[in-house]
């Protein structure tokens, strides 16, 4: 697994990536509650909600394919390519 830090939920959050094999083609990131269908985790000030947006794309967003599969804490499960389009609507969301 590749610990991927994604401060903002809470100071120690972090993903997990279970990289691809030949057996597994894509990769899967386990997201905890960080990154969920639809939006990023819950985060109590607009700093935090920097912090995990920031860390979301540099560290999720710009790293891995369309085609990796996330697993959040609970709920339905996603990939990154139906996540990336609405990066920009999360920020202008906000917190």
């Amino acid at each position: 697994f590749d610990v991927i830090h994604l401060r903002g939920h809470t100071p120690g959050s972090v993903a997990l990536a279970l990289r691809p094999t030949a057996e597994r083609p894509a990769t899967h990131l386990f997201t905890g509650d960080c990154l969920f269908p639809g939006g990023p985790g819950r985060t109590t000030t607009p700093e935090e909600f920097d912090s995990l947006m920031t860390g979301l794309e540099t560290h999720v967003f710009d790293v891995y394919g369309d085609d990796t599969v996330i697993y959040p804490g609970h709920g339905d499960d996603t990939i990154i390519g139906e996540e990336r389009p609405r990066l920009a609507e999360w920020r202008e969301r906000g917190w």
